[in-house]
């Protein structure tokens, strides 16, 4: 039995939450900063003494953030519009006692534009005790990171392939005309028509494995978060595993993606990829994508160890590692692993163009430091700088006068000698983004110094060949791979 979310029962759960200012600014309102930063590390007690005089608001708090039990007289008047054994058979709330609770998780979920209400299932702690295999995840960290990493530049058409409870058609919406979200799970897309129905947007839904509820179409934007968890080919929890053994499933988005994109059309998703002994991952992932017609950008953020990620993936669901089901079920993986030669599991973010060009642009990069910045900017901009390297040839780079942006910088590391100190490490460090960092030598930084947007690139080459007594054609040769690949992370510009 799927959760019935009509229209009249959400457009009513809207206007109470309204009312109430059960949105992302008002439960930060209520709860304050330090209860807020502890109920996300699930330390809900801040959060339970900060809603004791907060009225309605309060009540669904503690409903529906905190699991707690409210008697049905505050729910009443938390919710006055709403029926309530309409909500009990919608599974909205259940019976407890000599009250209610909440059977699903509705809670606030804003960006710098708003706020909106995502429905998921209720999580292994809400439930006290591991969720079914078709539980519907809700916010998480790989879906706000993925949001974070998408391009949010204006489209016509975009698919949020996998939708889950909805959250990055949601995101969608802010700068795509029309919007299409697919699942495998019916009840995957009964809460997400749900979400869709209470902050009235407008989604298409298609039932179906990966795209084939897709075939014949393209779109100007992908999105995807699929269930990329590695290992053996079994499902337990259809939100994470695809039934494909080891990285398939992400093999296989990669894979077809491109052929579901218009041309110039930007696919972005997370994946995870095995490394196995004495295989690069940079080679193993770039033999995913079709041959030709495919700009690709794989961006590693962490590598597990596999003993760390069965561990985590356990805990993930519920499920006690020391319990015999967790047991069972680390020894299982972990055998998958020993047999297959994974050394450890990549995870990492993949933005694909589809283009006409003769040469594509396929780059593997680590990027395991910790930045602030969201990464969706970077990924469109990447994706222009790409652009522009492929059509300027090396004698128009040469004429192209450069600048050096006001947010990078040159950090030197000096050691002393008898001379004094003597430099050993020179960084070019851009502050913002991704944080990029490059090391240079002593001749690409003179060179960099004249990056001021007043002389082209041969200029400045040849002036320094003659200030050093070095060959300026050497020197070209040497200058046009670093500055290339400069370009490509943003550390220097075109002025």
């Amino acid at each position: 039995m799927l959760p019935d979310l009509s229209a009249d029962l959400t457009a009513r759960l809207r206007e109470a939450f309204r009312t109430a200012g059960y949105d992302a600014d008002g439960v930060v309102d209520v709860l304050g900063p330090q209860a807020h930063a502890a109920l996300g590390r699930g330390e809900p007690e801040a959060a339970r003494r900060a809603t004791r005089d907060a009225g309605a608001v309060g009540s669904l708090i503690r409903l529906f953030l905190l699991g707690d039990t409210e008697p049905e007289s505050a729910v009443r008047a938390a919710l006055p519009d709403v029926d309530l054994d309409t909500a009990v058979k919608a599974e909205v709330l259940r019976g407890s006692g000599d009250g209610l609770r909440a059977g699903l998780d509705i809670r606030p979920y804003g960006d710098d534009e708003g706020s909106w209400w995502v429905i998921a299932d209720q999580d292994s702690e809400q439930r006290g005790g591991p969720v079914p295999t078709d539980h519907v995840l809700g916010v998480g960290h790989a879906s706000i990171s993925l949001a974070r990493a998408t391009s949010r530049r204006p489209v016509g058409t975009l698919l949020d392939l996998g939708t889950g409870c909805g959250v990055q058609a949601l995101h969608a919406s802010r700068h795509a005309g029309r919007i299409t979200a697919t699942d495998l799970s019916e009840r995957a897309l009964a809460l997400a028509a749900g979400t869709f129905r209470i902050n009235e947007v407008d989604v298409e839904l298609r039932q179906g494995e990966w795209f084939g509820p897709l075939r014949g179409r393209r779109f100007d934007q992908v999105v995807c978060n699929p269930p990329f968890v590695v290992g053996p080919p079994r499902v337990d929890y259809v939100y994470r595993d695809s039934g494909l053994a080891g990285d398939d499933a992400s093999a296989l988005v990669v894979r077809q993606m491109p052929s579901f994109l218009n041309e110039g059309g930007v696919g972005q998703l997370l994946a995870s990829w095995l490394h196995r002994k004495g295989e690069d991952w940079a080679e193993r992932v770039s033999g995913w994508l079709p041959r030709g017609g495919v700009d690709a950008w794989f961006v590693q953020r962490d590598v597990a160890d596999p003993a760390l990620y069965v561990g985590t993936w356990l805990r993930d669901a519920g499920v006690d590692p020391r319990s015999e089901e967790g047991r069972a079920k680390a020894s299982a993986w972990l055998d998958w692993f020993e047999e297959n030669d994974v050394e450890g599991v990549g995870f990492g973010f993949v933005t694909l163009r589809r283009t006409d060009a003769a040469h594509a642009e396929v780059v593997c990069e680590d990027l395991r430091h910790a930045f602030d910045d969201p990464l969706g900017p970077e990924s469109a901009a990447w994706l222009d700088r790409v652009a522009w390297l492929r059509a300027t040839d090396n004698a128009q780079l040469l004429a192209t006068r450069f600048t050096v942006p006001e947010t990078v910088l040159l950090e030197e590391v000096s050691s002393p000698t008898d001379e004094g100190w003597e430099a050993v490490v020179r960084r070019l460090h851009r502050v913002d983004g991704p944080g990029w960092q490059q090391e240079l030598d002593e001749t690409a930084a003179k060179l960099l110094a004249g990056f001021r947007g007043a002389l082209p690139l041969e200029d400045l080459i040849t002036l320094l060949a003659y200030a050093h007594d070095l060959d300026a054609d050497a020197l070209a040769r040497a200058a046009l791979p670093i500055v290339r690949d400069l370009v490509r992370h943003g550390m220097v510009v075109p002025a």
